[in-house]
């Protein structure tokens, strides 16, 4: 059994697939990544088949993770039976994915900042129209989640080996 984990912002071209390159970074690493399947999603088709903002790009290669290869996609309908946790970036995202999905799977909806450990914001604001350093700071709080994240993964991992 594996984990599978979709992170969900607006359009899928900034905080989402920020999200997915650093949490696929962090699954590689900790050798998750044969049991933990990430992927990325917008609740709008804005950019669908668009690579990620450049600015984006830029932040996250400097960083050391590799988002060019990504491309902007729409949450379906059948995401919300084939993912185990879907993770929004900001309540306003959240709001549309419960409007959604099913009921049965409202459970699987959070907020991304629920896994942060060291910054207190609840939500991860959308950099698209603002500079440089709004996309370094959410990175900043992307890092932080993703690692939270990691180590609900692990636990995960783990239950299932032992069972």
């Amino acid at each position: 059994m594996n984990t599978r984990v979709l992170f969900v912002c607006m359009g899928n071209i900034c905080r989402s697939p920020m999200a997915e390159g650093v949490f696929r970074h962090l699954i590689r690493q900790a050798g998750l990544d044969e049991v933990v399947k990430v992927a990325s999603a917008g609740t709008h088709a804005f950019h669908v088949g668009e690579a990620p903002d450049k600015r984006a790009q830029a932040v996250a290669s400097k960083r050391g993770f590799d988002i060019s290869d990504l491309r902007a996609a729409r949450v379906k309908e059948k995401d919300f039976d084939d993912f185990d946790m879907i993770l929004a970036m900001d309540w306003d995202n959240l709001s549309l994915l419960q409007q959604m999905a099913p009921k049965r799977n409202h459970h699987k909806l959070q907020l991304l900042m629920r896994f942060a450990t060291e910054h207190e914001s609840a939500t991860i604001p959308d950099p698209y129209y603002g500079n440089a350093q709004g996309f370094e700071q959410v990175l900043d709080y992307i890092e932080d989640a993703c690692t939270g994240l990691l180590e609900v993964a692990k636990r995960r991992a783990t239950q299932v080996a032992a069972a």
